[in-house]
């Protein structure tokens, strides 16, 4: 229900009439959604809980989003689902340590926020041997642009 209530609340502040940013300007209808699977990363960067929590947030906070909340769930022994709701919407991280992969997204509205910063990041943490990307704009229309390596 507190997710539920968190979820709402981030999607009511989407429509209002601010940027996100907190700046009290228009914002264009427009966001950037990162997606990103990385796989065969270091096993220990993985499971290492607190570690993964405080690289999110560098990664967060490198993005140019502002942090409203976190909220995440540890599945025994070191699987971990995190969230955190940001003033430009979210971002999150599901990991499969037993797969040595994780899921990561980066959800931003307008065109203030650099989802560049936020994949190296967590790429220098992770050290995935692979790494699946995909940013999609969304306007009144969905553009989709994929990269992998």
């Amino acid at each position: 229900m507190r997710v539920l209530f968190v979820f709402c609340f981030a999607f009511s502040s989407l429509f209002s009439a601010h940027d996100g940013c907190g700046s009290g300007h228009e914002y264009a209808f427009q966001g950037k959604h990162f997606l990103a699977s990385y796989c065969e990363c270091d096993p220990e960067a993985l499971q290492d809980i607190a570690a993964l929590e405080r690289v999110m947030h560098e990664a967060v906070e490198a993005s140019g989003a502002t942090v409203l909340g976190t909220t995440m769930h540890v599945f025994p022994p070191d699987g971990l689902t995190m969230v955190i709701l940001l003033s430009e919407s979210h971002a999150s991280i599901h990991t499969y340590p037993e797969h040595r992969s994780c899921f990561v997204d980066l959800f931003t509205c307008g065109t203030r926020c650099c989802e560049e910063a936020f994949d190296r990041i967590l790429q220098k943490y992770l050290h995935p041997k692979e790494a699946n990307t995909r940013i999609i704009i969304r306007d009144q229309e969905i553009h989709d642009f994929s990269k992998s390596y």
